[in-house]
């Protein structure tokens, strides 16, 4: 599929295919369409051409959105709500309240004793726990997390990808957008994006193999070096 804002092409003839319960990394510096690619998926936008299935369903599809959780790169939390209030209020809306649950999500993010403070009142790092929350709020089976775990401390970031790990072994599909190569690694697969364009697709070690790379920023350096010069299709 592909997108175009006026003449900038957002998304250029992107092909993508996600396996049931897999951590698929979107990898790509900003600007690279990592979040047009994750509206499109969503049905936020329309693709200029082609089309999208999720869960085996043509999107835009109502009943295919209540079992996706979306957590967006800008907080989309109410601010006079507290942190228990919003992630109560995204389970609700999908149709999906589950108390028990609320309490686990909340244990996970580490806000046990913030659950009754306003949003408003929250650090920045905080506030992302919140929208965490609030993606994993109704079960989903599929998660499209754009940069979720920007300004999280380090050791909480190892608790996230831990949690991405065993959801993913319940059969819990993972998109994940990042810029940051060590996060990278921890992905089952990955799609190099560089200005709208999906450079290359595998797994961290089959992408270094194949530009005899040391590291992933170097294999996406010489993918990016290879497009340029017209050697990719």
């Amino acid at each position: 599929m592909s997108k175009n804002f006026g003449s900038i092409r957002a998304v250029d003839n992107v092909s993508i295919s996600i396996r049931t319960g897999e951590i698929y990394g979107l990898l790509g510096p900003n600007g690279s369409g990592k979040t047009t690619l994750i509206r499109l998926f969503l049905g936020l936008l329309r693709p200029t051409s082609g089309g999208i299935r999720l869960l085996g369903e043509k999107i835009p599809n109502k009943k295919v959105l209540g079992k996706v959780g979306y957590m967006t790169q800008a907080s989309a939390l109410y601010e006079e709500l507290t942190v228990r209030e919003n992630i109560a209020f995204f389970a609700q809306i999908s149709g999906h309240y589950d108390r028990k649950w609320i309490d686990e999500v909340i244990e996970l993010v580490d806000l046990t004793e913030r659950e009754k403070s306003p949003v408003r009142t929250l650090s920045g790092g905080m506030r992302q726990r919140t929208s965490l929350a609030c993606a994993l709020a109704h079960h989903p089976q599929l998660m499209l997390l754009d940069e979720p775990t920007v300004g999280v401390d380090p050791q909480l970031r190892v608790t996230f990808w831990s949690y991405f790990h065993q959801l993913a072994e319940r059969g819990v599909t993972l998109v994940i957008s990042s810029h940051v190569m060590d996060e990278a690694e921890r992905c089952h697969r990955l799609g190099f994006l560089r200005q709208g364009r999906l450079l290359a697709e595998g797994s961290a070690a089959d992408l270094r193999h194949k530009q005899h790379a040391a590291t992933l920023e170097e294999a996406f350096l010489k993918f990016a070096s290879v497009r340029e010069k017209g050697a990719l299709p």
